[in-house]
């Protein structure tokens, strides 16, 4: 064994995931090909998403597949699992050595090949035991067997080490469950490929680590995984292989247990070059206090008497960047969203300041005329109209920018987005593209394009860079960058430590609700961060103490 794989069995990454040691099968070459993809090519409207890709994927293994926004990834594996079926696209799949034909994805799973979409296909009004069974249902002579789905269903639930009742419905667990909840429903169709597309995207550090465990116990047990993912350090901990693509093409497949493959490595297959920084370097000239808020209380929507935020006082400087750190469920969300026009929450108090007076934010067009802006962490439910075009989507927040006695200027909208699209190069064949059809990196930047030309005092940006690749990381982190040296106020909420460590002046950490701590650039690192956000009121005002 060489001290390569030896390395490798630790899976011990620079964010803290562990992920069990391999068994000696495991890490014996393997030439038996379970999947080859050859020469696929894809085309929407005369644009080519796939041009002759390849890809072959061994038996028993977990294979990444890396790659920018709108490199193909999840193209590719919509093909693979019939989404895209056959006569939509050109080229062979062969599965343990057959040529396939889906037409749909009944025909693929009946291959036992199946696939876990970034946006999971659940119902939240049925139980979990209802969804692992749903379209594979336990019947006795065509009738239901709800019995045998409750048996069944807490035997997978077992196996992917979920502790829930199969009567529980859906929408009273977190994503993270939700996640086991998928794989609990593929392992019900005898799994043999599990496709995994941006799975921890929405995880926080402790779920998305037992998710890899998970992973590498069912490869324990003979399931091969493909896993798309931005996230480096959880490929270089759990993967074997790494194909990267790259503008629609294969670019390379590295064995992680051969070479020495770093991070590095990879992005520059990615991007086509290397980048040696992953933040932008400079600092802001940070003035005075240009928004805050004192003594915010915040109660849930619905459940009354519930309060979710506690006494919240923090202030943001002209040109500063602060950064709030917190795990989920720490409030950060339902805390911008209460501040940018009441949009969460109800029985509010407190006081937000702006230049130093009070102001009253009663709506969202409120928050506007006041300069705050929003750049919310789910773009495709409340960031952007999917089904509109890139330019109806970047004019949207600021229509008397592009309008003249109330009625829009047509030249002027199009001059504006084809602005904004040539400077955040936005990656489509044109701004009449649909929104909904753009990678998540580019449909980000068209959501950041829309508050810019609101042109905001305070922009509050909500995990503005979850599952981008490292590539538009870079392009929206020098963005952020630009904005705080003309003077805007950012509030950056995000759940990836280096992110805030790279791009943040100042971060506030929280806890259940409440500010549990402030810290200057130059006293943060991960580990403070880490115990600032684990800690509790109590403990907070003993350390002070």
């Amino acid at each position: 064994m060489t001290a390569a794989t030896m390395r490798r069995h630790s899976l011990i990454n620079n964010s803290g995931l562990l992920i069990a040691a391999c068994s000696k099968k495991e890490v014996k070459q393997m030439a038996d090909i379970l999947l080859e993809m050859k020469n696929i090519t894809k085309t929407f409207s005369g644009v080519k998403a796939l041009s002759n890709v390849n890809l072959k994927v061994k038996r028993g293994e977990i294979h990444a597949l890396c790659g920018e926004n709108g490199a193909g990834k999840s193209t590719l594996m919509k093909v693979l699992s019939g989404v895209y079926g056959y006569g939509t696209y050109e080229g062979d799949i062969l599965f343990e050595g057959d040529v396939c034909r889906f037409k749909d994805l009944k025909q693929s799973e009946e291959k036992r090949i199946v696939i876990i979409h970034q946006e999971l296909a659940l119902i939240p009004e049925l139980s979990i035991a209802e969804n692992i069974f749903l379209g594979n249902e336990q019947k006795q002579r065509g009738i239901i067997d709800w019995a045998e789905t409750a048996t069944k269903a807490q035997e997978l639930l077992k196996k992917v080490k979920l502790a829930e009742s199969p009567q529980t419905l859906i929408k009273h667990i977190g994503v993270g469950k939700q996640q086991l909840v998928e794989i609990a429903k593929a392992l019900a169709k005898n799994v043999k490929l599990l496709i995994l597309d941006e799975p921890t995207a929405s995880l926080n550090e402790s779920d998305s680590e037992n998710l890899l465990k998970l992973l590498a116990e069912l490869k324990e047990q003979g399931v091969t995984s493909i896993i798309i993912s931005h996230k480096l350090n959880e490929i270089k901990a759990i993967a074997d292989s790494v194909t990267i693509l790259r503008d629609g093409k294969t670019i390379e497949t590295l064995d992680l247990h051969t070479e020495d493959v770093s991070e590095d490595r990879i992005i520059r297959g990615m991007v086509g070059r290397d980048l040696t920084n992953r933040y932008p370097e400079g600092q802001s000239e940070i003035g005075d206090i240009v928004f805050s808020i004192e003594n915010w209380n915040v109660f849930h929507p619905v459940q009354r008497d519930r309060q979710i935020i506690h006494d919240v006082n923090l202030h943001v400087k002209k040109g500063e960047i602060v950064g709030i750190a917190g795990l989920m469920g720490a409030g950060r969300t339902e805390l911008a969203m209460s501040l940018f026009g009441r949009s969460y929450g109800t029985n509010i108090t407190g006081t937000i300041k702006k230049d130093g007076k009070a102001i009253s934010i009663p709506s969202v067009r409120a928050a506007i005329d006041h300069g705050l802006a929003y750049a919310t962490e789910d773009r495709k439910s409340y960031g952007l109209v999917l089904m509109n075009d890139i330019k109806e989507n970047i004019t949207l927040a600021n229509l008397p920018a592009v309008s003249k006695n109330q009625i829009i200027d047509q030249m002027k909208e199009t001059q504006v987005a084809e602005s904004f699209m040539k400077k955040l190069q936005i990656k489509a064949h044109s701004i009449l593209q649909e929104t909904g059809k753009l990678s998540g990196g580019n449909q980000q930047k068209v959501v950041l394009s829309k508050w810019i030309l609101s042109d905001p005092d305070v922009l509050i940006l909500d995990e503005p860079t979850r599952g981008i690749d490292v590539g538009a990381k870079y392009e929206i982190y020098t963005l952020i960058r630009e904005l705080a040296a003309k003077g805007k106020a950012i509030l950056l909420i995000s759940s990836e430590l280096p992110e805030l460590l790279g791009m943040a002046d100042r971060v506030y950490t929280m806890n259940k609700g409440r500010i549990t701590g402030e810290l200057e650039k130059k006293d943060l690192s991960q580990e403070l961060l880490m115990r600032r956000m684990t800690m509790e009121m109590e403990d907070h005002h003993e350390s002070i103490s």
